[in-house]
């Protein structure tokens, strides 16, 4: 075990480790905005990790708000120091600011931090898709994903609707089959349109 005195030790070390321990404990594990902000593979940290190559915040600062960036900037400058005294220390300071400029992104749109998420976390395909159309340039992978699956669900909520609608005028359970099928279709249709009528914005809760 490798002993340290205090006098050597560098104070931007000392201020990072005391920095993690509020921040180890000062989260507790709920069920959160789904994103993939977080994830050591999504774009916060692919724009912290370019930052710190490079030595330039501006890098993340358009990832926070702007009552948030000199708390940024310090983290920025306090990790930079203390990566320099060898390998370890690098890897432990850039995680320190991964989690610390994911926290405060995440705050700043009064979103709960839930921790630094591992990389290659399935996403599903709409999220990996939106990106690839950003990155291509082309959204016509992006627009057939989306529409064949809104049409394969609301084919599969009208066909159970019509199927149960012709049920016999005194089969009660039957009936009740129906309205089941119906409320659903109802309530599908509905956050279709929703969803591409309405603005989105900010991180939402988590959905099963």
């Amino acid at each position: 075990m490798v002993r340290y005195q205090t006098s050597s030790f560098p104070m931007a070390w000392l201020t990072l480790i005391a920095a993690l321990a509020v921040i180890a404990v000062g989260f507790v594990a709920v069920k959160t905005a789904s994103a993939h902000c977080d994830g050591l593979d999504g774009p916060v940290v692919k724009a912290a990790q370019k930052a710190l190559q490079t030595g330039d915040v501006n890098q993340v600062l358009i990832w926070v708000q702007p009552q948030d960036e000199n708390d940024i900037k310090m983290a920025f400058e306090q990790t930079r120091a203390v990566r320099k005294l060898n390998p370890q220390a690098q890897a432990f300071a850039d995680r320190y600011f991964f989690e610390t400029l994911i926290r405060i992104h995440r705050a700043g749109e009064n979103a709960p931090y839930t921790g630094l998420k591992p990389a290659g976390r399935d996403l599903g395909p709409a999220l990996p898709a939106a990106d690839k159309a950003l990155d291509t340039g082309s959204d016509e992978a992006l627009i057939k994903l989306l529409t064949d699956t809104t049409q394969e669900g609301l084919q599969k909520h009208f066909k159970d609707v019509i199927e149960k609608k012709k049920y016999a005028p005194n089969d009660i359970a039957a009936g009740r089959e129906f309205v089941e099928a119906y409320v659903t279709y109802i309530h599908y249709v509905e956050g279709l349109y929703e969803a591409a009528a309405k603005p989105v914005t900010g991180h939402y809760a988590e959905t099963d």
